[in-house]
Parts: structure tokens; C-alpha cells; sequence
């Protein structure tokens, strides 16, 4: 089984000593691709900044993001285990999970990979640096990078996954780098905050209650150790782990969550 999430905005600066190497990331062969992307992005930081905030979709008050982007290739890395923050992460606490049980952070190494849009792809223990670039981006000279990784990925990816079954937890904007052909072999989840409203039940997407329930799950799955082959075993294996699952549809389950 491949776990497939999202990064988060949010992201804690690394300060080890040891510098970004493309080649050292899973699915080495992307090396150049991601370097490409990196050059870019560092070029695009070091000029006009007010175009640059404009293509990256930040504020005026964000521009200290644009020194971190400037020195990707000479600044501290981190394993991405620990530069991801946010709700999904925290409620995932990789980090904790390495201190308390080894063997299930050995299976989020295997298995959890975290859609990027300057790296495609990376494991948990890969190291990277403090960036700020979201999908939907488009780097100068290069294009959109979900349209980059769409190509680079397809066919790396697509071997590294094979025969087994993908649970894809990703952002729907994250979604969009690969869809591959194993993707008939993909269970995708959708979280619903239950509630009661004038009397009435009504269930709704809520951001937080989203992330935090896909952590979660992210988290109960490595400390199973479960390996489902179909999607109607992965939803078996949920309900075995307490949460409340409904199938959505070939290939589709929704979880309904009444409080955090």
C-alpha cells in the first residue's frame, strides 16, 4: 500500500548542516527536473520582487519567503518529516511516531509519499529545504509545474507503485500532478463533518476537521501495519480502526466525523 498527502504551507526551517541533493531524493531519475524547478524558482526570488509575490500567490507581507526561495540550493535541509507543519502533520506527528515505534515509521518511509510542487514526490526521511511554492504555480521559463510534474512523474512513479493499492489523502490541487494509470487501483477519501442543524443532519467538508481526520487516519494505518489490496478492504480496515466509513463509490470512501 502507498499513502499518497499533501504538503502544508506551513513549513519549520531546518538547521542542519547537510545541503539539498536532487539525486538523493526518492525517484532519483526527477534529479534534473527538480533542479530545473529550483533554478527557476531562485530566479524568479531574486528579482522584482513584487512580480515574483504576484506568480507565487503570496502578500506583501510574505516577502521574507522569497530569501528562503533565493538560497534553496545553499540552505539547511531537514527530512520532510519534520519541515511539513500544519493540522495533517501535526495530527500525523511523524516525528513522534519515529521516537515511539519504530517499525511504524519504517512502514511511512515505504509507503507515505508527499506530493510536492518543487520536488514532484518525496519520502518522509528525504532531506529538503525551506521553499515556498504551491501547485498551480508558473515559473518562469519552465511553464506550470503541475503540468511539469504531470509529464515527469507518469512513468517513475507509476513503476515505483505497481500492483499496489493507493490511498490517496492529496489536496485536490496536488491531485493534478499524476494521475496515473494505477490510479484504477486508488481509493480516494473524503472527509464529512457531521451536525446537527434546526433539527436537521446535514455533513460538510470542513478544512480543519479534513486535515486532521486524514492525519489521523495516516497515522492509524502505520500503526496497524495493514496492507489492503482493494478499496472495500481498505474500508474495512478503517472501520476496524473506530472511524465511521461510508462507500462513496468505485474506488471512493467518505469518513464522517462529528468532532475533532
Amino acid at each position: 500500500m502507498f499513502i499518497f498527502i499533501p504538503p502544508s504551507e506551513g513549513k519549520a526551517v531546518p538547521t542542519d548542516d547537510e545541503r539539498l541533493s536532487a539525486g538523493s531524493l526518492v525517484l532519483p531519475e526527477l534529479a534534473e527536473t527538480r533542479r530545473s524547478l529550483v533554478k527557476s524558482l531562485a530566479r524568479l526570488s531574486a528579482g522584482p520582487a513584487d512580480k515574483a509575490l504576484s506568480v507565487l500567490g503570496l502578500t506583501e507581507g510574505q516577502r521574507g519567503e522569497l530569501e528562503h526561495n533565493r538560497r534553496l540550493t545553499t540552505a539547511p535541509t531537514g527530512p520532510a518529516a519534520h519541515v511539513y507543519s500544519g493540522v495533517l502533520y501535526d495530527a500525523l506527528d511523524l516525528p513522534g511516531l519515529r521516537d515511539r515505534n519504530e517499525a511504524a515509521y519504517r512502514r511511512a518511509q515505504e509507503s507515505v509519499l508527499v506530493f510536492s510542487a518543487l520536488w514532484g514526490v518525496v519520502r518522509p526521511e528525504d532531506r529538503i529545504p525551506y521553499y515556498r511554492c504551491s501547485a498551480g504555480v508558473k515559473l518562469p521559463g519552465v511553464g506550470s509545474v503541475t503540468a511539469v510534474w504531470k509529464a515527469a512523474l507518469n512513468g517513475p512513479l507509476e513503476d515505483l507503485v505497481g500492483e499496489r493499492l493507493v490511498v490517496d489523502l492529496r489536496s485536490s490541487a496536488y491531485a493534478g500532478l499524476w494521475r496515473g494509470r494505477t490510479q484504477a487501483r486508488a481509493v480516494t477519501v473524503r472527509v464529512l463533518h457531521e451536525r446537527e442543524v434546526g433539527g436537521l443532519v446535514k455533513r460538510t467538508v470542513v478544512s480543519h476537521f479534513n486535515k486532521a481526520t486524514k492525519g489521523r487516519i495516516v497515522r492509524a494505518l502505520l500503526l496497524d501495519g495493514a496492507e489492503p489490496k482493494t478499496a472495500e478492504e481498505f474500508a474495512d480496515v478503517l472501520r476496524d480502526l473506530g472511524f465511521t466509513v461510508e462507500r462513496a463509490g468505485p474506488g471512493a470512501v467518505d469518513v464522517i466525523v462529528t468532532e475533532l
